[in-house]
């Protein structure tokens, strides 16, 4: 049986049919994502089960880099640039990863909360009225 360009290119067939360079990209790419590399993306042309694995690789590490960024954005704007309020935007986004967002914007609202009561308290002693307390719900 001749060989052709595309199985030079792709090497040499396993049992179920998938050809080690699709493997080894594939497994480059997860190494990648594990690694914290969500630029990596799998090549997404042809057809059949290795087109799937592509796309769904590919909206997996679109949707962590969303995430991300999000999260690094609300961090930023809330806990270093003081710009009370941010709350995290992950559109589509469900299950894990969407406890996920939820935890960062509670976080995110309580420690807008606290800021602004803090600051409400400083303000009336800073007045003279001794009379304004903070109430923080707190365990441990």
């Amino acid at each position: 049986m001749a060989e052709t360009a595309d199985t030079a290119r792709r090497g040499t067939p396993t049992a179920g049919g998938v050809e080690e360079l699709d493997l080894r990209q594939l497994l480059a790419g997860l190494t990648a994502v594990r690694d914290g590399d969500f630029g990596t993306r799998l090549p997404d042309e042809g057809d059949g089960l290795l087109k799937e694995i592509a796309t769904v690789f590919n909206g997996m590490v679109d949707q962590l880099s969303l995430f991300t960024s999000e999260v690094t954005r609300v961090a930023r704007e809330v806990g270093t640039e003081g710009q009370l309020g941010g709350q995290a935007d992950v559109p589509g986004v469900s299950g894990t990863w969407k406890d996920l967002t939820d935890s960062v914007n509670a976080m995110a609202g309580n420690l807008t909360d606290q800021v602004r009561d803090i600051a409400q308290v400083a303000t009336a002693v800073a007045t003279g009225d001794l009379s304004q307390k903070i109430t923080v719900d707190v365990r441990g």
